[in-house]
C-alpha cells in the first residue's frame, strides 16, 4: 500500500492530506492548539481514527500515539550527535534512516520491513511517499511519520 503524505501550504496549525494510490484522500490530519504538537487523524469519511500528541516537559521529544482513548505506543528521540535515532514502543518496531531524516525504514523486531518512507524534494511543503507492506499497519506507520516530522519541524 502506498500513501502520499502532503502538508497543506496555507495552514496556521499542522495540517496534512494523505492520499492513497488512486489519488483519493485516505486520511486528513489536523493540528490542534496545545502545548506541544497535537495532531488528530481522520479517515476518508471524517471519523477520528487517531491522535499523535507530544509530551511536554521531557528532556528529549516524546510523542504518544492514541487510537480512541487507548495509548497504542510512543516514539521518542534519543540523544545522538550526528544521525538522529528514535526509540519506538509500538509493536516491537524500529526505525533506521539517513542523517537528513528524509528516507527511513520501519522494521519489526525480526528485521522484516514494515514500511519505507522517502521525502520528495522540490515541493513547496513537506511531502513523503510511504510504502506500507501490510495495509493494516498504515495508520500506525502514519502516526510514526507524523511524530518524526513534528519533531524535525520543532527542531528546525
Amino acid at each position: 500500500m502506498r500513501l502520499l503524505f502532503k502538508q497543506r501550504f496555507f495552514s496556521w496549525l499542522d495540517s496534512y492530506d494523505i492520499y492513497d494510490e488512486s489519488g483519493d484522500v485516505a486520511y486528513t490530519v489536523k493540528g490542534q492548539l496545545a502545548w506541544g504538537h497535537k495532531l488528530k487523524i481522520f479517515d476518508a469519511s471524517g471519523s477520528e481514527v487517531g491522535t499523535v500528541q507530544e509530551q511536554v516537559l521531557t528532556f528529549l521529544p516524546k510523542f504518544e500515539m492514541y487510537q480512541g482513548d487507548a495509548c497504542i505506543g510512543c516514539i521518542k528521540k534519543e540523544f545522538t550527535f550526528f544521525k538522529p535515532k528514535f526509540t519506538i514502543d509500538c509493536n516491537g518496531w524500529q526505525v533506521d534512516g539517513d542523517w537528513f531524516e528524509w528516507d527511513y525504514t520501519i522494521q519489526d523486531g525480526s528485521g522484516a520491513r514494515v514500511a519505507t518512507v522517502s521525502k520528495e524534494l522540490m515541493n513547496w511543503t513537506d511531502t513523503y511517499v510511504i510504502d506500507v507492506v501490510n495495509p493494516a499497519d498504515a495508520l500506525r506507520v502514519l502516526m510514526l511519520v507524523l511524530a518524526i516530522d513534528a519533531e524535525k519541524c520543532s527542531r528546525d
